[in-house]
């Protein structure tokens, strides 16, 4: 169940029987030169629509542009500002809450997006506190990409060529949810260099040319993207009926 797919009816009788939202969020930037601009977007919203069509969970519009600043030398790659996405949370979050959404699960697929929404909770959070708002809100960031079913697979399939950015897992899914748009291109080198990500955008172009890290993403396949739904989906399912109550 999608919220845009929804009437306002039916997100009414929703609220009726349940009180939590799944929403994606993720990135637009580069991956690499086999890998879609889209594709932290791309993975978690796959996971949660295939959770929303399982489970009968409402799913939100997909948060697609994060904090990708590092990113912004290769064409394509679009960042907000962190006090602009703090922003852009705390009035989603506000939006559903005032709705009766009491649990608000944040479904990313972009490791630089974690410190600024962990900061939009906080900014949320505090701002109750201090205006003396009472009542259930409850807010969680779950990561699709290090769910222990997921990690586990990767290893077993790629092992160190997996990296950390452009890497064949996230090529894979996106490849499953976007069969259209599957990219064969040749790696070279065959494994990325490593290193950190903390850095402007132009140091980072020099330190990773094409984009990637550590990562060898032409060993993505869709068939290995379908088994990465698969793990994706059981490893947030499992953290959202925690998140929520182990009842549902």
């Amino acid at each position: 169940m999608r919220l845009q797919h929804a009437t306002w009816p039916e997100v009414e009788a929703y609220l009726q029987r349940e009180k939590g939202i799944i929403v994606p969020i993720g990135s637009t930037e580069q991956h690499g030169p086999n890998g879609l601009v889209g594709t932290d977007a791309i993975c978690p919203e796959a996971i949660a629509w295939a959770l929303g069509e399982r489970h009968g969970v409402l799913v939100g519009p997909t948060q697609a542009i994060g904090m990708a600043q590092h990113h912004l030398a290769f064409p394509g790659s679009l960042t907000l500002r962190p006090s602009t996405l703090i922003a852009v949370l705390r009035d989603t979050i506000v939006s559903l809450a005032r709705h009766g959404f009491t649990h608000v699960f944040f479904l990313n697929g972009h490791g630089g997006n974690i410190a600024t929404v962990n900061a939009a909770f906080a900014e949320v959070q505090a701002e109750r506190s201090l205006q003396g708002q009472s009542g259930e809100l409850e807010l969680a960031l779950f990561n699709w990409f290090a769910g222990r079913r997921g990690r586990e697979l990767a290893e077993s399939l790629y092992g160190d060529a997996e990296g950390s950015h452009a890497t064949a897992s996230e090529v894979s899914l996106s490849w499953f949810a976007r069969p259209e748009a599957v990219k064969q291109v040749p790696m070279s080198p065959q494994v990325a260099p490593t290193g950190s990500a903390q850095c402007d955008a132009d140091e980072f172009r020099r330190r990773f040319p094409d984009g990637r890290m550590g990562s060898d993403p032409s060993l993505a396949s869709i068939e290995h993207g379908a088994r990465f739904l698969e793990a994706g989906v059981e490893d947030a399912w499992e953290a959202y009926r925690a998140f929520v109550g182990a009842s549902r």
